[in-house]
């Protein structure tokens, strides 16, 4: 969700892992390491997300879709995981983490734990995400 390549992809992985290799030493362990390391992970994706934002945007050719017209190919599932993806881009960096563990089928403890908010904080902000990501999706 915070890259648009496979090559960018890759790199928010590389440091997502040099990131949690440093922080390792400082886990506590007062909540789970599933929890923690999901937290490191979201910084850092976040950050280097903020980072990118900054930069001029440029395009590989690797980056370029070609489409080739299949008979019994049907994009209409496709075409609506685009549509979907677009509309969470759209969203700010906090609803696009929300969004995120929600789609990893984290429970809302989890995602509350994660983010470090309430559970009953997580569920309004999911429910008003989903209100407004319906709207984006559907503006009539």
């Amino acid at each position: 969700m915070y890259t648009d390549d496979m090559d960018s992809h890759q790199d928010l992985f590389q440091e997502i892992t040099i990131q949690l290799w440093k922080a390792y030493p400082k886990f506590r362990g007062e909540a789970k390491f599933s929890t923690w390391m999901y937290r490191v992970a979201l910084n850092t994706a976040i950050t280097l997300y903020r980072k990118s934002k900054r930069s001029v945007a440029t395009f590989g050719i690797d980056s370029i879709h070609f489409k080739i017209k299949a008979q019994e190919y049907d994009d209409t599932e496709e075409e609506q995981l685009k549509q979907l993806y677009t509309a969470v881009k759209s969203l700010n960096d906090i609803e696009k983490a929300l969004v995120f563990l929600y789609l990893e089928d984290k429970s809302y403890k989890e995602i509350s734990e994660t983010m470090g908010i309430s559970s009953v904080n997580a569920r309004v902000k999911m429910n008003r995400i989903k209100s407004k990501l319906k709207k984006i999706l559907n503006p009539c």
